[in-house]
């Protein structure tokens, strides 16, 4: 009898060479978890957008989406895992993540990704995570993290 999981591994994905990676890390702890990988993207209006009225044809939401979409094909190209399900709404980074990992079994981020401030130890939203998150939280390095060397570099595997 095949039994089903509601074990979830969320992964942040902003299209980031270290969201990548992250998504390689989730993918690869799942199967150790009995896990799916539920991939989250969110997206906000940019900040000079303030003060301004947002246009329906602005389309974020859509870019958003074809970053996450191109960060899946990049980690596992026509490989995707099963069961991998992908989701992209509005809202903070850090908030979206936070509300996708009610009950997760793990959230993973890359340490920075598109952020504005590149001379942060830790971007913005892994550090709100790790303070606030539901669940454990894995913050991979700024360097890219590959999941296939993890035995040749010392890092668990």
């Amino acid at each position: 009898m095949d039994q089903q999981t509601d074990e979830t591994i969320v992964v942040g994905v902003d299209g980031s060479p270290q969201s990548v990676a992250a998504l390689r890390w989730a993918a690869r702890l799942a199967p150790a978890y009995g896990a799916t990988v539920k991939v989250v993207g969110a997206w906000e209006n940019p900040p000079e957008y303030v003060n301004f009225v947002h246009f329906k044809d602005d389309h974020f939401d859509e870019l958003a989406r074809k970053r996450v979409d191109r960060a899946v094909h990049e980690a596992f190209g026509e490989s995707v895992p099963a069961g991998l399900s992908t989701v992209v709404e509005f809202g903070h980074p850090s908030k979206v993540l936070m509300r996708h990992s009610e009950g997760a079994t793990m959230l993973v981020v890359g340490r920075r990704g598109h952020g504005g401030f590149k001379g942060l130890l830790m971007g913005s939203t892994s550090s709100a995570v790790v303070a606030h998150a539901p669940c454990p939280v894995l913050v991979l390095p700024d360097r890219e993290a590959d999941p296939e060397g993890a035995e040749e570099s010392g890092q668990p595997g």
